[in-house]
């Protein structure tokens, strides 16, 4: 006859098992691919580019995880100025879970009462634009200046130390009322 020890599970197994389920439905952050653009509105549509495995009638398999709708991109911004890049379908990047539900937030801005509760859900995601897989990496990445430039490198404009270096394979435009050279 089994022991009892046999028959039942051990609290520390109890424990992993429901630490294991708990976390298996919590989104934090995944990596993700665009799939579309709203400038109008500020958000895109993101395919998650990690799959998941699940069960299928006592199958596993890989499963994508279904696109995601609106979702607001980073606008890097502050005290009345921000930096506008023209996000394209293809660029890679990190989708970030909020704890709560973003609706109300997102539609009044302000502090909100949450419209549902709930935790960590795929509709409550931001897109960080940027992050990079191998096979995208920034060529001839400037580690010892800054740099607002093209992703070929053909066009920039640098700070290093006190100089700045505008350089273009094209034309460089200077407009305004008034323009001071010294």
């Amino acid at each position: 006859m089994p022991k009892m020890n046999e028959r039942t599970m051990n609290i520390g197994e109890l424990y992993s098992q429901l630490k294991d389920s708990v976390g298996f439905d919590i989104r934090v952050a995944a990596p993700g691919i665009i799939e579309s653009v709203d400038y109008n509105r500020q958000t895109c549509t993101v395919q998650l580019a990690i799959r998941e495995k699940l069960n299928n009638d006592g199958n596993l398999e890989w499963v994508e995880i279904p696109t995601l709708l609106d979702v607001p991109f980073l606008i890097c911004s502050g005290g009345g100025y921000c930096l506008t890049l023209p996000i394209q379908p293809g660029d890679e990047c990190l989708v970030v879970f909020g704890d709560m539900c973003i609706d109300a937030w997102w539609q009044s801005s302000g502090v909100q009462n949450q419209i549902e509760r709930r935790r960590h859900d795929l509709s409550d995601g931001f897109a960080i634009v940027g992050f990079r897989s191998q096979p995208q990496v920034v060529s001839n990445y400037s580690s010892g200046t800054a740099q607002l430039r093209n992703a070929a490198g053909s066009a920039y404009i640098e700070i290093s130390g006190d100089n700045i270096n505008i350089v273009a394979s094209g034309s460089i435009k200077i407009n305004g009322k008034t323009i001071y050279l010294n």
